[in-house]
């Protein structure tokens, strides 16, 4: 036993410092681990008394700390314990900073996660726009993870100038070669700030008319009234001229309507009356006006208009129901007749002097033609 701490283990080193080194590795990773379980706890307890959503996502995001970088950290910890030569002190401070970086990414990377979650489930959806969340989430995880690339880069001595030169040279060639696709991605934010629509509104460009069921980076997804989906793209989408129905506050409704040439002056005076009662009674609605247009061809015109201050398509239409119903009952009850397309036709009896001028043109030496034999 005496000649045991004087047995040289792996790379010259005395067993002893193998020893300490494999402990300092044990310890370094419990008590890393029982720090991690700690802050996780506090925290939770804070998060339970206040309101602020910080608390919650620092907690996810600690919870998140990957196994293999704590491994990784306690190793390292260990190695401090060993005599190693010159070299590997810069080594060391390399994958130092390789752990911390890759696990504070991934910490980041996390949050950012977390972020876009919370915005895009439950009430926070109807509040902050997919599009835009989406974006912003894919722009600072590709910030994130190319800030962390040229970090490590720069700290084993590559030179990151010329590297970073070349990306934006690549970075243009890229952009010819998917400048479609690129003008779809800025038709999509275009979208996400300016919100001509949102996920859920009806609306109508060209002869498409549907409600809009997913935005995305490139394409938006429409169902139609006859329940195909329709995908459009972005740019071709924000081309058109939309009528977006649902932010539609109310409807303005103008219809017409005809009486027959018989009716008499003091009923058609009291149509307009009629009318107005007919549109009030419906519930819903604010009458505008109610006139005798003009005088059609088969009929004394009446045009009406007023407003159903519902945006639905299903309340317009059953309100118009009921002023038809009613308009049928009360002209109906006051003997006014709804005027039907018809023609007259006068026909005119032929005289029978009708034909004596012409027989009598023909007797006139003027219209007589000579011939020669």
């Amino acid at each position: 036993m005496d000649t045991w701490p004087a047995w040289n283990a792996m790379q010259g080193l005395p067993a002893t410092e193998w020893l300490h080194a494999l402990i300092a590795v044990v310890v370094s990773y419990l008590f890393i681990v029982y720090l991690l379980k700690f802050l996780i706890a506090r925290l939770q307890r804070l998060a339970s008394r206040t309101s602020a959503r910080i608390d919650d996502i620092a907690v996810e995001i600690l919870k998140g700390t990957h196994r293999f970088a704590i491994m990784l950290a306690a190793l390292l910890i260990g190695v401090q314990f060993l005599t190693l030569p010159d070299k590997w002190d810069n080594r060391i401070d390399h994958l130092w900073f390789l752990v911390i970086g890759f696990q504070v990414a991934l910490w980041v990377n996390r949050g950012v996660s977390i972020w876009t979650a919370q915005r895009l489930q439950g009430q926070s959806a109807t509040a902050h726009n997919p599009v835009i969340t989406t974006m912003i989430s894919w722009a600072l995880r590709a910030l994130l993870w190319s800030i962390l690339l040229l970090a490590v880069l720069s700290n084993v001595g590559v030179n990151i100038t010329a590297f970073v030169a070349s990306l934006g040279v690549g970075g243009v060639a890229v952009a010819l070669a998917v400048q479609s696709i690129l003008s779809d991605l800025f038709a999509s934010a275009a979208i996400g700030l300016d919100k001509p629509f949102e996920t859920g509104d009806f609306i109508v460009f060209g002869d498409i008319a549907g409600s809009i069921e997913h935005i995305g980076l490139k394409t938006t997804r429409i169902r139609s009234l006859s329940g195909e989906q329709i995908v459009c793209s972005n740019t071709e989408l924000l081309k058109n001229t939309i009528h977006n129905y649902k932010r539609m506050s109310e409807r303005r409704i103008l219809f017409a309507f005809g009486v027959t040439y018989d009716c008499a002056p003091e009923k058609l005076r009291k149509i307009p009356e009629i009318v107005k009662h007919a549109v009030e009674s419906a519930g819903t609605t604010r009458f505008d006006r109610a006139h005798m247009k003009g005088f059609g061809v088969n009929a004394l015109e009446f045009e009406v208009v007023y407003y159903v201050t519902d945006a639905s398509y299903n309340v317009y239409m059953d309100i118009q129901q009921s002023i038809n119903f009613e308009l049928i009952a009360e002209l109906a009850a006051n003997g006014i007749r709804f005027a039907l397309p018809t023609r007259t036709i006068q026909v005119v009896p032929e005289r029978e002097d009708a034909a004596k001028p012409l027989r009598d043109d023909f007797r006139d030496p003027r219209w007589r033609t000579s011939s020669s034999h």
